[in-house]
């Protein structure tokens, strides 16, 4: 380091790595540590934070609760914009980082700390996340990555280190996962699932129901949009938090949301994850199912588009860029007709639509009907066709003249 290390704010979540960095950094840098801990919905392993990290020797510890702010600028913004990475991953993690990154940073500032310290290793994806956001608010700011220049080499060595050091760590034979868990969804990898031929174990899901253990009767759930916002639960109005953890609570007894993938890292490997995400599931798909009812045909292919670049994005740790902003800003205009109504069938694992209204419906039954109608005229379709596949037709009559296969390609 060019510049002596005096104070350092530090990303802690009262996990294995987090918890031995404290000790680390005293003794490699003599510095004051201030441990940072953004709770987004961790649940109970928040209460223990505080008292671990001034155990482990942090100085100051700031719990900042961050759950509301993560839910309604983060998580339903990619549901808006149909964000999935890879067709799977419903992006829990990516898109918990870039809110995390931007408590440190203000955390950093108000503390005067020109260092900020994160716990990811070298391998994942969050250290590209996390050091791509605090590059975006504060510049200036320099980061401190231990997996990246200390001796430790393995979580073996991470416990032996916790364990010469007194400090308790959740780590056991039993359940030696590595997980991360916000109020949108927990994924687990290392271990048994590190081999993709072994399916996961019969206890691995912590909030889901295993689909076979689900109940035998389906349940209906009717979820309510305003400009692709949900905004309601079986008729019941609810703050953005509020109604994550209702789905969460609804489509986790059924099973529904668990996705076992392997993903391609942004750092250029591949992983394997059990994610559980049981809400943000039906979320999604009870929004997309109102976008097939109120979204043209046009604007349904370059949503596709982007919402694959979108997923890509978040992923890949760009959250504050400039991109973003403008895809945030197509989004926003495409959700403008995306309100109505979604009735949501879920059953031991699966998750559909059973219908849906909506005042913005583009379906016309008079248009769309089978039966006999006054308002299309059949005939129309002829000329449409012949018009339509013109070129296929020169094409062929090229073909033909020039004494070519019409059939080769």
């Amino acid at each position: 380091m060019e510049n002596k290390v005096t104070k350092v704010v530090m990303a802690y979540s009262g996990g294995l790595d987090t918890s031995i960095i404290i000790p680390w950094l005293k003794e490699n840098y003599n510095c004051e540590v201030i441990a940072c801990c953004a709770d987004v919905g961790q649940g109970d392993e928040v209460k223990q934070v505080h008292d671990k990290a001034i155990a482990s020797g942090a100085s100051k510890v700031y719990i900042m609760d961050l759950k509301d702010e993560f839910v309604a600028d983060y998580v339903f913004p990619v549901i808006r914009a149909g964000a999935i990475y890879e067709h799977k991953y419903l992006l829990g993690t990516s898109c918990a980082r870039p809110l995390i990154g931007k408590a440190l940073v203000e955390v950093a500032k108000k503390e005067g700390a020109d260092y900020i310290c994160h716990g990811c290793t070298g391998k994942g994806n969050d250290q590209v996340r996390f050091e791509l956001a605090i590059k975006a608010l504060s510049p200036s700011t320099k980061i401190i990555a231990p997996w990246r220049i200390w001796d430790i080499k393995s979580r073996e060595d991470a416990v032996d280190y916790a364990d010469a050091h007194g400090i308790e760590v959740p780590v056991t034979k039993k359940r030696p996962y590595s997980m991360d868990r916000n109020v949108l969804h927990l994924s687990h990898e290392g271990a048994d699932l590190e081999d993709p031929a072994n399916e996961p174990m019969a206890d691995l899901c912590l909030i889901c129901t295993r689909p076979e253990d689900a109940p035998d009767e389906a349940e209906y759930v009717t979820i309510d949009f305003d400009k692709g916002t949900p905004v309601a639960i079986n008729g019941e109005k609810l703050a953005p938090l509020a109604l994550l953890e209702k789905a969460n609570e609804l489509a986790a007894k059924h099973g529904v949301g668990i996705q076992d993938l392997v993903e391609n890292r942004l750092v250029g490997m591949k992983s394997r994850g059990v994610y559980e995400t049981p809400g943000g599931t039906l979320l999604h798909e009870a929004h997309l199912a109102l976008e097939s009812l109120t979204l043209d045909r046009q604007t349904i292919f370059f949503k596709n588009t982007v919402s694959n670049q979108y997923a890509q994005l978040v992923y890949d740790g760009l959250w504050f860029t400039p991109l973003k902003e403008a895809l945030d800003a197509f989004v926003d205009a495409s959700q403008k007709t995306v309100c109505g109504q979604v009735r949501m069938k879920l059953y031991k694992g699966s998750c559909h639509s059973a219908g849906m209204t909506s005042p913005y419906s583009l379906y016309n039954e008079e248009f769309a009907t089978f039966g006999e109608d006054e308002v299309y005229n059949q005939a129309d379709a002829e000329g449409f066709i012949n018009l339509f596949g013109l070129p296929v037709k020169v094409n062929a009559l090229m073909k033909e003249k020039a004494g070519l296969n019409t059939e080769e390609k």
